[in-house]
């Protein structure tokens, strides 16, 4: 959806927000609920000021996003071949297929105490859980995509005499490109996901780590504000991955949007 006049772009992009910050505050004060349950957006406001000036949010912010960065990254490298082996080999594909779907449905929570074992309370714990949550949901997303491809594509440039490394870098990559993107995507929203439950693991920064700290002391604030700040990071780097996208798939035919 396109809008020739910025200002009318600008209060579409608004008026969500706005709606969602009005309802909060009339809930705040309607009596439906304890006030002092719910921190207004004012409140909420003031400790974003307050962590912000002495330094603790933006360390957190950076922490749990470079922590996030780490297994995104990881799970992809690993996700995006295995994807390709199963959408394409069959053998594989019935090899590892019961397998997956196995551990994909394994929380990642659950294996914390296996993780700790392992890998001890440091940073690497926090990165194997992430890991563990991009991979398995990059993959599926991987070999779903990949397995859908049409073979005439590579029927066809076989006929015309391509060999089999421009088959793979003319056919079969900017065909899966979609695919790794969309992986990539969804394996952010996951890990943001299960960003909460890593940081159970000893963390002494970090936005889970400063909403499982501030629940101990019922700070609400604190809480409200470690889930907006997770939320917007997540975004933004969905509309970056987005603008990536659309950067790359020009040549995809889409419907507007």
């Amino acid at each position: 959806m396109t809008y020739a006049n910025p200002l009318k772009k600008l209060i579409v992009l608004a008026l969500p927000w706005i709606c969602v910050i009005a309802a909060w505050t009339l809930l705040h004060y309607s009596g439906i609920v304890n006030p002092s349950l719910i921190p207004t957006p004012a409140q909420v406001a003031r400790r974003f000021w307050e962590l912000m000036s002495n330094g603790k949010l933006p360390i957190d912010m950076l922490v749990s996003t470079k922590r996030v960065l780490v297994g995104v990254v990881l799970g992809t490298l690993l996700a995006v071949p295995t994807g390709f082996a199963l959408g394409w080999n069959r053998s594989v594909h019935v090899f590892a297929d019961p397998l997956i779907n196995f551990f994909r449905a394994l929380p990642p929570i659950a294996l914390i105490p296996l993780v700790v074992v392992y890998f001890g309370i440091g940073e690497a714990a926090k990165v194997v859980i992430l890991f563990y949550a991009a991979f398995f949901s990059g993959v599926i997303v991987m070999y779903e995509g990949i397995s859908q491809i049409s073979p005439i594509y590579i029927r066809v440039a076989r006929t015309l005499g391509a060999t089999d490394g421009e088959i793979f870098r003319r056919v079969i990559v900017p065909l899966s490109l979609p695919h790794i993107l969309t992986a990539v995507r969804v394996e952010l929203g996951v890990v943001w996901a299960t960003l909460v439950a890593s940081e159970l693991i000893a963390a002494q920064n970090g936005l889970g780590a400063m909403i499982q700290n501030a629940s101990s002391f019922f700070q609400l604030d604190i809480i409200y504000l470690g889930i907006i700040c997770i939320g917007l990071i997540a975004l933004i780097m969905d509309l970056i991955l987005r603008k990536v996208s659309r950067r790359f798939l020009s040549w995809q035919d889409r419907i507007a949007a």
